[in-house]
């Protein structure tokens, strides 16, 4: 019940900000993680958002972007991992809801399967999907973008 309770403030809070960003049309910043394992990435589903996306967020004042993609992974699907093992893979910028929003996705190859943790209330679904699968859903420009990229690079 709680959970409910915690994700309709959430679409709630995140339906505030859009509106904000449409009257505003600020620039954002953030920082995501592809988390592979055996070919396979990590995307996750927000409880406010219908698209899915990888984990991470807003990047914090005076935060650097690779230590905010690993606390990003640690809150939003309990992955910890030091922020120097992170390799930078993307760096773009699209308008999406109504902002500019420019991202960092950085990447972390696993050899074993992560246990992946969601609290239900953000994040209410984590699941592996190929390249391929994960271009044929609802994803965020920034994740159809780097994704594609990633693909032409291993067939070139």
């Amino acid at each position: 019940m709680i959970n409910a309770l915690i994700r309709a403030v959430y679409r709630v809070a995140h339906w505030g900000l859009r509106l904000l960003w449409f009257i505003r049309r600020p620039e954002t910043t953030g920082a995501l993680v592809a988390v592979w394992h055996h070919g396979r990435v990590l995307l996750v589903k927000n409880s406010y958002r219908p698209q899915l996306t990888l984990p991470g967020g807003y990047i914090r004042p005076r935060e650097d972007r690779r230590t905010a993609a690993a606390r990003e992974l640690r809150e939003e699907v309990g992955i910890q991992v030091q922020p120097k093992r992170l390799v930078h893979a993307y760096h773009g910028t699209h308008v999406f809801e109504h902002r500019q929003d420019t991202l960092d996705i950085f990447e972390l190859e696993m050899d074993e399967p992560p246990k992946v943790q969601v609290d239900d209330r953000e994040v209410v679904r984590a699941e592996f999907h190929t390249p391929d699968e994960a271009l044929d859903m609802q994803i965020v420009p920034h994740l159809e973008e780097y994704l594609s990229q990633r693909i032409g690079r291993a067939a070139g």
